[in-house]
């Protein structure tokens, strides 16, 4: 699924590089695993291959799906359900959980959206930067634009107009 040298996605920590594939033995079995390090923290995880799928490890999005996330962070026609900060934020962390750069955009949309009403709180506007970043990351990869070019073009979705 992976090879050496390929760019991934895992949820929640962002894009990394397949570093190696190696073997491990625990409990008498050998099982192999992706050695990915994340290229934010660089820090170094170790993926069971046959877990890649429950863990939601994926390549990083094709340039030609852009058009769809900056469609869905353009779509700002949505109505908010009242919900506590605590709920929201839980249900906003388990859309980044999943890994989909999709889900990872209506997050952004949602919090950009709420913050023009009411301000975020502390919590909500650490997840608001964290999901930015591995949504900007990913899109400067899929591009090859710089992540400063990225991220002023998802800002500008959100610049009120007058």
């Amino acid at each position: 699924m992976f090879a050496i040298g390929d760019l991934a996605v895992y949820p929640a920590h962002g894009v990394g590089r397949i570093e190696a594939i190696e073997q491990k033995q625990f409990d008498g079995k050998i099982h192999a695993f992706y050695v990915m390090r994340i290229l934010n923290n660089d820090m170094k995880i170790m993926i069971p291959q046959k877990n890649t799928q429950n863990v939601g490890l994926r390549h990083i999005i094709e340039e030609r799906e852009i058009f769809k996330i900056y469609d869905l962070l353009k779509d700002q026609q949505i109505d908010f359900t009242p919900k506590t900060w605590n709920r929201r934020y839980r249900e906003y962390m388990d859309k980044i959980k999943t890994g989909s750069v999709y889900e990872l955009a209506v997050v952004i949309r949602d919090m950009y959206l709420r913050q023009r009403e009411k301000s975020l709180s502390f919590g909500e506007k650490k997840m608001l930067e964290t999901a930015l970043s591995l949504l900007v990351k990913e899109i400067s990869l899929a591009r090859g634009d710089t992540e400063k070019i990225v991220f002023s073009e998802i800002e500008s979705f959100f610049k009120f107009t007058h």
